[in-house]
Parts: structure tokens; C-alpha cells; sequence
């Protein structure tokens, strides 16, 4: 049987010589299919460099976007590091302005700093902090005289509870609630919720208000004779360096500024610029708890 082919006929030009070869059909038409084949891998080929050459670029266009993203980040860093810097040094002329004309006697923070609560806090405080304190030094009256009128000055001895709660922690040695070691504490913890008003303990005049470290907002009441009561992690402050305050008068609101695991006020009691038991002075105050012994022994 006969199968079908072409004929391929070849002629020298020089010599005339014709030759000719039989293909079969089948050979043809393979090497047909195998160019086909050639042709659409090619066309894969080059359909897919393209594609991975359009990926290359928009890869390198969100790498420009990215390094445009990170400069300008870094820019708005540096900015706000330089509004920080600016506000730390509003904070300290703040400090030396109500130093200078007495409505602070000393910048807050550096109260002594041996028995208390927090020795090596770094802790700052925030923008609005720092501007709450600016301000409140704005509206303040200056005087040098802050001190003078102390006539009415009657209830000296401490003789309230600040506020209405359950002790927490007892005046003396005690676990930290942050690293679990031994440690000293300055004063008692009573517990209260947020924004709780806190009550002078007694007629005085207000040494410092303003953040100080691992107490955070704290406020510090003179009454005279050595006698110093603090109240500390305030949310909020109430008075002015040099103001006069009577018994029961509002100093503040219970909160956890500063080192502090919950909202709570941290009460303190100083003698002669050392720290004594408060708890002495609670337990005739006329708003104690019913048996605060039970929580911790005294």
C-alpha cells in the first residue's frame, strides 16, 4: 500500500544535476507541529518575561514610594523629637520662673529621694502634662510672699482620711508589684476609683504640684513645724505651688500616673524630711475604715 509523500526536487545551477527525495506526508507534518510548538513556547517566553519585567518595575517603583515613606518619617521623627526638646525646655523654665519668684521652692522631682517609694524612675511626663503645668504656672499668682500668712493655719496635724477606701499596702517593707524583690515603701496605698477627690489632711500650704517621677502627679502640703504630707499617682491636680488649703479642701483625683499598677492614692507622711508610719495618724482620723488592721499588721 502506498503511502502519501512529497517530492522535493533539487537542481544544481552549475552542473544541471536534478535530484530528488520522497518525504513522507507524516514527517511533514510532524516537523509542522514541532515549529507550531516552537512558536507558542516562544511566544510563553517572551509573554512571561514581559510580565516578570513589568513586576520588576512596579517593584522598583514601590521601592522609591518606600524610601519617599521612610524619609519623610524620619523627617516627622526628627520634628517631633525637636518639639519634645522644646517642651522639656518649657518645663525647666517653667521650674526656674516659679522658683524665682517662689510659687515652688524647689523644681519638681528633686525632693529627697532617700525612703521613697520610686528611687531610679525615669519616668517624664507627657505633652499635655507638660502644658497642663504651663499653664497652670500662667494663671498662678507670682508672689515671693506665698508663705507669710500662715495666721489662719489651725488644723495642722493630720487628722482625715484623704479619701474613702481600702488599703493596699502597708508603710514599711513589702514586695514591689513590678520586679517581686523586697523593697521599701514610703507610705500607704488606698484604694479608690478614678477621679476620686482627694482631701488635705489638714490646714497647710501647697509646696509642689506637679509630676515627680515614679509618684506622678503629686502634691505636697506644708503645715508647718517640719510636718509635710504627700499625695501621689494623681490623675489630676486641684491647687498651685504656694497656695493656702484648709482641712477637707480638694487637692486632687485618685489615679495611677507615675509607677503605679492601678488607680489608687499613694498617702505619705514626712517629720522633719523623713518619712514616718501615716498609719498613726489614720487610726484617729475621723473618717477611718472600720478595722484597717485586718489588711495588714501595723
Amino acid at each position: 500500500m502506498n503511502q502519501p509523500y512529497f517530492i522535493v526536487v533539487l537542481a544544481h545551477s552549475l552542473h544541471g544535476r536534478i535530484r530528488r527525495f520522497q518525504i513522507d506526508q507524516k514527517v511533514v507534518f510532524a516537523v509542522l507541529a514541532l515549529a507550531l510548538l516552537g512558536v507558542f513556547t516562544l511566544a510563553g517566553m517572551v509573554s512571561s518575561y514581559a510580565r516578570m519585567a513589568w513586576k520588576v518595575d512596579n517593584y522598583n517603583d514601590l521601592r522609591q514610594e518606600t524610601a519617599i515613606l521612610k524619609e519623610r518619617y524620619q523627617r516627622l521623627l526628627n520634628q517631633a523629637h525637636q518639639a519634645n526638646e522644646e517642651v522639656v525646655r518649657l518645663q525647666v523654665f517653667a521650674t526656674e520662673v516659679s522658683v524665682a519668684y517662689g510659687i515652688n521652692n524647689k523644681p519638681t522631682g528633686s525632693f529627697d529621694s532617700t525612703l521613697t517609694e520610686l528611687d531610679t524612675s525615669t519616668l517624664v511626663p507627657t505633652l499635655g502634662e507638660s502644658l497642663e503645668a504651663y499653664n497652670r504656672l500662667k494663671t498662678a499668682t507670682l508672689t515671693s510672699k506665698v508663705y507669710s500668712a500662715r495666721r489662719w493655719l489651725v488644723n495642722t496635724t493630720p487628722c482625715l482620711w484623704p479619701v474613702m477606701g481600702r488599703m493596699l499596702s502597708h508603710f514599711g517593707s513589702r514586695e514591689d508589684p513590678f520586679n517581686g524583690h523586697q523593697a521599701f515603701h514610703s507610705g500607704v496605698d488606698i484604694s479608690a476609683p478614678p477621679g476620686t477627690n482627694v482631701k488635705a489632711a489638714a490646714d497647710g500650704i501647697v509646696r509642689e504640684a506637679g509630676w515627680s517621677g515614679g509618684y506622678g502627679k503629686v502634691v505636697i502640703l506644708d503645715h508647718g513645724n517640719g510636718l509635710q504630707t504627700y499625695y501621689a499617682h494623681l490623675s489630676r491636680i486641684d491647687v498651685l505651688p504656694g497656695q493656702e488649703v484648709r482641712l477637707g479642701q480638694t487637692v486632687g483625683g485618685v489615679g495611677a500616673t507615675g509607677r503605679a499598677t492601678s488607680p489608687h492614692l499613694h498617702y505619705e507622711v514626712r517629720r522633719g524630711g523623713a518619712v514616718v508610719n501615716p498609719y498613726g495618724y489614720l487610726a484617729k482620723s475621723a473618717f477611718t475604715t472600720a478595722n484597717p488592721a485586718r489588711d495588714f499588721g501595723f
